[in-house]
């Protein structure tokens, strides 16, 4: 991806190098494994987790007080991220104004290397990226990408991490849209295998959406960037997961969609570009 020299958000807010001191908060550590259960990015967009840390009790905080200089490829990322989140920002500001959407307001996105306190309570960077709707922030360790090659098999590269950085903007999009409190209201009805159905059809959204960001992006595409964002995809399929870490797939199971269901869905809002086109919930639901 044509990154270098372009502009970059401001509402990019870097906590790498900081270092919590005393034990994360309870809650941090539940987030963490849910999120890692729920096959990393994408899942929780914390409708579930903000009960979740209230049954537990979330009284402990996180203290930061220790912080180290970052090292220059440490800065390039954090450089690279701030153009990645300008992009979201330019591109979903067109797109609800020619789609009459209202006005486009930016996340913040933090990035982070220990843990962190968000509005869906405490998470360590075992969490991966997610977003929280509760304070609209974008969450990222980006050291989740290095476990996407190792552990998933996906080949890596910037886009790939600009897909995964699409995808949680896209949970940002459904959060203003109304889609996810939609969502999480018909799941508080329904039966689990019902209420997964839902899950996965929101994760589907949320790649079309990153498709449909790729493809007002293309002029700063380059060759193998696409290729780059299917082969993360592909890795975090819930198939693909539940092949590699238990031998066997329960499609009852699922909370984002199977391999080829995500590839399909970026794929599709890639190729057409219509924000329109992302009705998931009419082909999953049923």
């Amino acid at each position: 991806m044509k990154w270098k020299g372009r502009r970059q958000s401001d509402n990019l807010d870097d906590r790498r190098g900081m270092s919590s001191k005393g034990k994360l908060a309870a809650g941090g550590g539940v987030i963490a494994l849910i999120i890692i259960a729920l096959q990393f990015f994408g899942g929780e967009t914390g409708k579930t987790l903000a009960p979740i840390v209230e049954q537990i009790g979330n009284s402990q905080t996180i203290q930061q007080t220790e912080q180290r200089e970052l090292t220059a490829q440490e800065k390039e990322m954090g450089a690279f991220m701030g153009t990645v989140l300008a992009d979201t920002e330019d591109i979903w500001s067109q797109i609800f104004n020619e789609n009459n959407l209202g006005q486009y307001q930016k996340p913040t996105m933090v990035l982070l290397t220990d843990a962190v306190s968000t509005g869906c309570g405490n998470a360590s960077s075992a969490s991966g990226p997610f977003y929280c709707p509760a304070d609209q922030n974008v969450y990222m360790d980006l050291a989740f990408f290095d476990k996407l090659k190792t552990r998933f098999g996906a080949k890596g590269g910037d886009f790939a991490i600009a897909y995964v950085t699409a995808h949680e903007i896209g949970h940002h999009v459904q959060t203003l849209l109304g889609t996810s409190q939609k969502v999480s209201k018909l799941q508080r009805q329904t039966n689990k295998t019902e209420a997964n159905k839902l899950s996965v059809a929101l994760e589907l959204q949320a790649d079309f959406y990153a498709g449909v960001w790729a493809h007002y992006n293309r002029e700063y595409l380059e060759e193998g960037d696409i290729e780059e964002a299917l082969s993360a995809a592909n890795a975090v399929g819930d198939d693909a997961i539940q092949k590699r870490t238990r031998g066997d797939v329960i499609p009852d199971s699922f909370t984002h969609g199977t391999s080829d269901q995500r590839m399909k869905w970026f794929m599709k809002g890639y190729n057409t570009g219509d924000v329109k086109q992302g009705d998931t919930f009419s082909e999953i639901i049923n």
